[in-house]
């Protein structure tokens, strides 16, 4: 079974944001706006996503 794959974009500042959901999104790999990544949906990173999802747009790849 093939891990999926999912696309992240950062569509919104972080600034005066609290610190812990700056620290999500660095960890994340996103450091501007507009700024995509393709990450792979393991639980960890699942969670990170559902912490900061005000923030991001997700697509499945």
């Amino acid at each position: 079974m093939e891990a999926k794959t999912l696309r992240i974009k950062q569509v919104r500042s972080i600034i005066g944001r609290p610190a812990r959901q700056k620290r999500t999104m660095q960890a994340l790999g996103l450091r501007r706006i507009n700024h995509t990544r393709e990450v792979t949906a393991t639980p960890q990173i699942l969670g990170m996503i559902e912490k900061v999802k005000h923030l991001i747009t997700v697509e499945e790849i």
